[in-house]
């Protein structure tokens, strides 16, 4: 068996089956380069939603700021009862 008529004949089986597939589904060569995709509503708001949450910062400056004034002023004191109950939540929730 020589090697160069398996190509030419596993070429013309590849561009007849292609052909068979287009064919198939009522399209031609010409109509099956003009492709075409749509985005839904929801897919188009889910992408809005995507870059205003990336723009947005993930540290809140404001918090940080009044409780940076409070901690220098000595005012912030923290309620060692509602840590621990806080801190038994988190720990009992995993």
């Amino acid at each position: 068996m020589r090697i160069d008529s398996y190509n030419q004949v596993s070429q013309i089986m590849k561009a007849g089956k292609v052909s068979k597939a287009k064919n198939a589904y009522g399209m031609s060569a010409a109509a099956s380069s003009s492709d075409q995709l749509s985005i839904s509503q929801l897919g188009r708001d889910y992408q809005i939603a995507k870059q205003a949450v990336a723009g947005a910062s993930d540290i809140r400056e404001d918090r940080v700021a009044q409780l940076k004034e409070r901690i220098a002023n000595g005012s912030y004191n923290v309620d060692t009862e509602d840590f621990a109950s806080k801190l038994l939540a988190k720990y009992n929730a995993i």
